[in-house]
């Protein structure tokens, strides 16, 4: 049977780069080199029973700095018309303190001035956007709130702080990782600002289905999933059990019937929802 989805779903991946697809999602030669920059223009009209599959992807890279104009402008050169791409936005903007961590040299351990700093993100992270052009392919900007000790109060209260200063003409989702925070007062700033909750399948995140309750509904015309990890899980367990990527190693039924079930719901709503 010919796989059908409603137009409103775009489903992805959360990269392009695993080379441990080469035979599978890739038939191509790749130089080592050049794969990661390469094999986007494959994966966009790879099909799956006759049909093209993925309609979005996701790009974790952009966590760790903007990407440039010239860098868009290489990516609009390998995707379609009706495709979009979901950058994660620059750490410099979602971490509040600087983690233990050799990378961030004499600023490891101390707090980021630059947090929610909206000029920073509009100058660093929005202009190449607009300068490429590439807005008609950008989806939903991620924000990745990483575990913090910030009270409730205080992250909605930044949060919606951040959001006033956003040009509007852009998609904005946020996800976090403080299973707390997951309630009323966070539901109301992203529905004022029109902002998506990213149901995230995460290490010690809630199931989806109990996201979605505490949520007590969409906060925006579009969502976004994100199926990461097994839960209970961390990431460092989960990626040393899948790698190379050449297989599946393990199915998960409630994630994907907790899935279905909320794309189903979008969808009936008249929503957008973004898997990958």
């Amino acid at each position: 049977m010919a796989l059908s989805l409603s137009p409103l779903i775009r489903f992805g991946t959360s990269t392009w780069t695993y080379e441990g697809w080469q035979g599978q999602v890739y038939t191509r030669q790749y130089a080592k080199s050049t794969f990661a920059q390469e094999c986007l223009g494959e994966y966009c009209p790879y099909q799956y029973q006759g049909q093209p599959l993925f309609r979005s992807v996701g790009i974790d890279a952009t966590f760790y700095r903007p990407p440039t104009a010239n860098q868009l402008r290489r990516y609009l050169n390998q995707i379609p018309e009706d495709f979009e791409m979901c950058f994660k936005v620059w750490e410099e903007i979602t971490i509040p303190s600087y983690a233990k961590q050799a990378r961030y040299g004499a600023r490891a351990g101390q707090p980021n001035p630059r947090f929610l700093d909206a000029k920073l993100f509009n100058e660093f992270v929005l202009a190449p956007y607009r300068e490429a052009k590439f807005e008609p392919h950008t989806g939903p900007f991620l924000f990745e709130f990483q575990r913090h000790g910030m009270s409730v109060d205080e992250f909605c209260s930044r949060l919606d702080t951040f959001f006033l200063q956003l040009p509007r003409d852009f998609r904005y989702s946020v996800e976090v990782r403080n299973p707390d925070l997951l309630g009323f007062s966070y539901l109301q700033v992203l529905s004022y600002h029109g902002v998506a909750h990213v149901y995230n399948h995460w290490s010690h995140m809630p199931p989806l289905a109990k996201q979605h309750a505490r949520m007590q509904g969409f906060p925006a015309v579009f969502t976004v999933l994100r199926l990461l990890t097994p839960l209970q899980m961390s990431y460092e367990a989960a990626k040393m059990r899948v790698e190379p990527y050449t297989k599946i190693v393990e199915e998960l039924p409630q994630m994907r019937r907790e899935t279905v079930q909320l794309v189903r719901q979008a969808v009936n709503e008249g929503r957008r929802p973004t898997c990958w």
